[in-house]
């Protein structure tokens, strides 16, 4: 198994919103995709955009999710976005896209980088991870 995580998913209750505020504060496109299908899942309504920025397939991906069993919080499990070189700078685009700082650039310990936390424009608690 090359990573612990496969997929992510961030919950939003206003695509459009959400959308905007992470191609801000990443500065790169995020792509719509086509909700999975099945018995459970997939009814009319319900959005997905995958987040870029991949090298290749054996990355792990993940998307923003729009659906009626989309909950958002600050409480729950925390996902952490990788950012090429120093976070400072996607960290410093949070509040103007309308996020708030939770947890300022923080050194996590020699040779392992450094992390941050933000509340996302959905209420989502979610982490940035850079090594400079």
């Amino acid at each position: 198994m090359a990573h612990a995580l496969a997929w992510f998913e961030i919950p939003c209750t206003d695509f459009d919103r959400a959308l905007k505020f992470y191609s801000d504060v990443l500065g790169r496109p995020m792509t719509p995709m086509p909700f999975p299908t099945g018995d459970d899942v997939g009814s009319e309504g319900e959005r997905m955009a995958a987040f870029q920025g991949l090298e290749d397939e054996s990355d792990v991906n993940g998307a923003l999710v729009y659906s009626k069993d989309s909950q958002p919080s600050r409480g729950g499990t925390i996902v952490y976005l990788y950012v090429e070189g120093d976070l400072t700078p996607a960290l410093n685009r949070v509040e103007p896209a309308g996020g708030k700082v939770l947890v300022p650039k923080t050194h996590i310990g020699e040779g392992m980088g450094y992390f941050a936390h933000f509340e996302d424009t959905e209420g989502n608690r979610v982490g940035l991870f850079s090594m400079a």
